[in-house]
């Protein structure tokens, strides 16, 4: 009987170590590089802040502004900070409100504008119906007129103005009978001026009712 010899088994792959010059290893301590620098990044850019301008008190639209109209106000912004009006930046010129500003709101820039390019124009409404309770500047109402008809009384109301924004508002005692009267200031675009001019001119009674559903 013949004996075979076994052939000898083969040598187990050694493990290499990497080289320096192995591009996988270098392409690896580069992405764990550039990921500590993004979040390093990240981290410094919430930390850092910077001056910008909030209301001192609530500033209704085509309000001329002035420096004096805000406070200077420490806050972070990260990548933000070009929107907003920094405390550092000359104060710009014949500007005015084109939204309403509320007390401690931060100045974005788009709220600037100049007087003639308000596409809405601010129209005092004296109203003798009581508002209901809450309703504030930035609030939408409609307006409704009633014209006298002639006889003593007056015509069947017409709604001049739908979701107008109220710029201003005011509660006084009425010299007639001691009554509340509300004076309100009303965004009117340049075509509903007509109508509503019209009806105040003639003596027409006034009505707003808040709409809530606009915004």
């Amino acid at each position: 009987m013949s004996l075979k010899t076994a052939a000898p088994a083969a040598a187990a792959p050694r493990l290499k170590k990497p080289s320096w010059k192995d591009p996988r290893l270098l392409l690896g301590i580069l992405l764990v590089l550039a990921s500590v620098a993004g979040v390093s990044a990240l981290l410094a850019s919430q930390d850092r802040t910077t001056q910008v301008l909030a209301a001192s008190r609530d500033l209704p639209v085509g309000t001329a502004l002035k420096a004096a109209d805000f406070d200077v106000v420490q806050v972070s912004l990260g990548g933000l900070e070009g929107t907003y009006v920094s405390a550092g930046d000359p104060f710009p010129q014949d500007a005015v409100a084109g939204n309403l500003l509320r007390s401690g709101e931060l100045l974005v820039k788009a709220d600037l504008t100049e007087a003639d390019k308000l596409d809405r124009k601010p129209l005092g409404l004296d109203v003798q119906a009581p508002l209901p309770s809450g309703i504030r500047a930035g609030d939408r109402v409609d307006v409704w007129a009633s014209l006298p008809n002639g006889q003593n009384g007056y015509s069947e109301p017409r709604r001049l103005l739908e979701a107008a924004e109220i710029s201003e508002l005011s509660v006084s005692d009425s010299v007639i009978g001691g009554a509340d009267s509300t004076r309100l200031l009303v965004l009117v675009e340049d075509q509903d001026l007509p109508a509503l001019l019209g009806a105040l001119s003639n003596q027409a009674k006034i009505a707003v009712v808040p709409n809530p559903s606009a915004g």
